[in-house]
């Protein structure tokens, strides 16, 4: 049976398979998302045959360059970072479609002009009157934007077409600001329309949480309070700031990580089954997730959550600063870096398990994970081997080396019994016997396959919110909380405090 000829239930999976022509326009085209990420995307897809054969790309920037010297820019870029070689005929090819437009984004007469640049390829490239515009700029710029895409016609679709955003994170900083940027897209695009984008969504490994826990009846049999001890979810880094001061001590790690990657992890491990696999009845169940979450406000937030901040120490044998002394940091800066948290999920299904969220900078080592640990057997039979059982422990990598590793005892060769862990892993790479596509590469042609599964809906990001503003709020009302760990160590002896009052050691990278 054909992949576009399934059952109702797939169709979501069927969508995704099916780009359609259109005008992807990238605001903010000259900065480093565009060139590090979006273009090298999009030229991977074009390499494996996956981009519709009409389509044309125009970048949107204040700076004063050609289209070729936009595209001489781009090369340059894609083959520093694209996860394939480049090939010299295909990137012709492929550069024979992205355009270049300089306009300041508040200047009305340069989307009059995009517009006929766009009718223009409707009728040249065969796009079909299509839009896709990706806003690679910094939250500051939507409203202007989205004000001249609304007043120009540009973000209505004409009949039998279709016009959507493509918004980045942050999606705000708080409840409240992420409640007034939903407002501003929405009068400009509906919901179905609008793709928050959270790349971590888009690796490999978190898109196949779902189908390891519901194709697979030996896993989701066990996923519960009843088989489950605990859940660690982790994403820690040995970067520092790394010239991001300026957005990170405003943000910290609670915002910059907590709020979207590792709750958008946690959703997928802890949802129901949902109805189908279509984008609603998906994010239907992440939201419940999220609405489930015990709230963490006051005294509550001490007692279940530690935040601390990176000293001078070494990473790789090599001495790097404190987060202090780095370049645009305030010498009083209490921003976080580091993040552990107990968070209770109140619903049937998890009840009495506690989930660990941790994330950091300057580890020792860089990765994220879900691990979840199952529940001991009884202590009966091996008691007089004198061997100890290790829990079966199921990690679910999603960065660096993604794939699924479950750990198991089992008896040793020789005469003698002794139980030792051994590890079954899986790896996609080594696997399937291809390279694993980038974030970015699922996440654009969802985009233009009408597929937002995998984006963040506005209930998502602002449930999202309205847990982490109780734990910021209480983090004004004092800063001695504040513990310091050396760069390069696994963080402040308070986080492995927190965990030892549940039984629980961190896990090591």
């Amino acid at each position: 049976m054909s992949a576009l000829t399934i059952n109702p239930l797939r169709e979501g999976i069927a969508n995704r398979l099916s780009p359609e022509p259109c005008t992807l326009v990238i605001f903010g085209a000259t900065g480093d998302l565009t060139h590090r990420k979006l273009i090298p995307a999009l030229y991977n897809l074009a390499a494996e045959g996956a981009l519709p054969p009409a389509i044309t790309i125009i970048g949107f920037a204040r700076r004063e360059k050609t289209s070729e010297q936009f595209r001489t820019e781009l090369e340059t870029a894609t083959r520093k970072f694209s996860r394939t070689p480049v090939n010299d005929d295909l990137w012709k090819s492929f550069a024979s479609s992205v355009f270049y437009h300089q306009s300041p984004f508040d200047d009305a007469e340069g989307y009059k002009t995009l517009a006929r640049e766009m009718e223009e390829a409707d009728r040249k490239r065969g796009t079909g009157g299509n839009r896709l515009y990706y806003l690679a700029v910094a939250p500051d710029q939507f409203p202007v934007i989205l004000q001249h895409l609304r007043e120009s016609g540009l973000s209505t679709a004409t009949p039998g077409s279709w016009a959507r955003v493509i918004v980045e994170k942050p999606f705000g900083k708080d409840l409240k600001t992420a409640q007034a940027l939903n407002g501003l897209v929405s009068e400009v695009f509906p919901e179905r329309d609008t793709y928050r984008i959270d790349h971590y969504l888009g690796k490999e490994t978190a898109q196949n949480i779902m189908v390891m826990r519901f194709a697979n009846s030996i896993f989701e049999s066990l996923w519960d309070s009843s088989h489950i001890s605990h859940v660690q979810i982790t994403a820690v880094e040995p970067l520092g700031v790394e010239g991001r001061a300026g957005y990170y001590d405003t943000s910290g790690a609670m915002r910059d990580m907590v709020q979207n990657h590792l709750l958008q992890l946690l959703t997928l491990t802890a949802m129901e089954p949902p109805t189908s696999l279509s984008a609603d009845a998906i994010r239907d169940e992440k939201v419940k997730v999220l609405r489930s979450l015990r709230p963490l406000t006051g005294k509550d937030v001490f007692d279940h959550v530690v935040r601390a901040q990176y000293s001078a120490g070494l990473i790789n044998g090599q001495p790097v600063p404190g987060y202090r002394e780095a370049d645009g940091v305030p010498k009083e800066s209490a921003t976080e870096t580091y993040v552990a948290m107990h968070v209770t999920i109140d619903n049937w299904r998890w009840a009495g398990v506690p989930f660990f969220i941790r994330t950091a900078k300057r580890m020792p080592k860089g990765g994220t994970e879900i691990a979840i640990t199952f529940k001991s057997v009884p202590r009966v039979l091996f008691n007089q081997s004198g061997h100890g059982i290790d829990e079966n422990v199921l990690v679910i990598r999603i960065q660096p080396d993604e794939g699924v590793s479950l750990r198991m005892s089992a008896k040793m060769p020789g005469s003698s019994l002794r139980i030792e862990p051994v590890k079954m892993d899986f790896h996609y790479g080594t696997s399937f016997g291809k390279a694993t596509p980038e974030a970015y590469e699922r996440l654009l042609l969802d985009a233009m396959s009408g597929d937002a599964t995998l984006f963040a809906r506005r209930d998502e990001v602002e449930e999202a919110w309205a847990f982490v503003d109780g734990i910021e709020e209480a983090w004004k009302t004092r800063t001695d909380d504040l513990a310091f760990y050396d760069a390069g160590s696994w963080g402040p002896a308070a986080a492995d405090e927190l965990a030892a009052r549940h039984g629980v050691t961190w896990r090591r990278m």
